[in-house]
């Protein structure tokens, strides 16, 4: 599968990455990135070739299967208007577009590319390690191969799941997309309170980062549910039951899913600002 990213930030590289992992040939990646520190850190690390502009790729798209678009959201109206003219001259079979730029609707895709084959996915950062969580969606122009495809390419770098109704993206990004930031927060605030106790910071650090890590892969191994694991390490009266009354208390998980609620609106937002036409 001959693959052509556009653009070869955090989440191209880490995708570039994770199918050299699973055994690509580098010789079926081509990248183009437009920054020269960026593209020579590519060349030297991965050993794939680089092109600086898009409009010099009309070769690699004509072979590429599938073009994988990792550019920031607001910078991808205009890389589609330069994508949509090689798609036109293309001689090849044309290839699927995989976007991993939030909040750009299908239809906004395939309105500027004047091109139907559209995937969109919603990664996020723990991809950068390989445990990355995508969500995907697909309209129906996109055939069962290209899906694979598509699949086969964010299954490099962690876990994926298919989305069947588009509008259900913007809640994709609000739990896993923007999800990692509020466990970053979390950890952050509990090294901060062992550090307040009195815990040495490397010792808070390495309580708080495993401490998590760990319930994370119990409860994934487990087949409890959340609320009964949490269930099974209180004890009435005991240590974990006077942190958690304090949490319930100050209504945690009501104001965990205004914040859910508050990303998803934004990702309807983006969606407004940078799919109009």
């Amino acid at each position: 599968m001959n693959t052509l990213f556009i653009g070869g930030g955090n989440m191209g590289r880490a995708l570039i990455g994770g199918l050299l992992k699973k055994g690509f040939d580098p010789k079926s990646i081509s990248t183009v990135e437009t920054d020269p520190q960026t593209a020579a850190h590519l060349t030297h690390d991965f050993s794939i070739h680089v092109l600086s502009t898009l409009m010099n790729a009309q070769e690699q798209l004509n072979a590429a299967h599938v073009v994988i678009v990792a550019v920031k959201p607001q910078d991808f109206k205009s890389i589609a208007f330069e994508l949509a003219h090689l798609i036109k001259n293309c001689s090849g079979e044309r290839p699927l577009i995989l976007s991993i730029a939030a909040g750009i609707p299908t239809a906004s895709m395939a309105h500027w590319l004047h091109y139907e084959c559209c995937v969109r996915a919603m990664p996020n950062t723990p991809a950068l390690i390989n445990q990355g969580m995508t969500g995907l969606f697909a309209p129906a122009t996109v055939s069962e191969a290209q899906r694979k495809h598509a699949e086969t390419i964010c299954s490099s770098v962690g876990k994926t799941v298919w989305i069947h109704d588009e509008s259900l993206m913007d809640a994709v990004t609000a739990v896993s997309g923007s999800g990692p930031a509020y466990v970053f927060a979390f950890l952050e605030a509990l090294q901060s309170g062992g550090e307040r106790m009195g815990l040495p910071t490397d010792t808070a650090r390495l309580l708080a980062y495993q401490t998590v890590v760990g319930a994370a892969a119990l409860a994934m191994q487990s087949s409890d549910s959340p609320s009964t694991l949490r269930q099974k390490v209180t004890s009435k009266g005991g240590t974990t039951a006077a942190a958690l009354d304090v949490l319930h208390e100050k209504q945690w998980q009501g104001i965990l899913e205004e914040a859910l609620a508050a990303a998803k609106e934004r990702g309807v937002q983006m969606a407004k600002e940078l799919g109009g036409s």
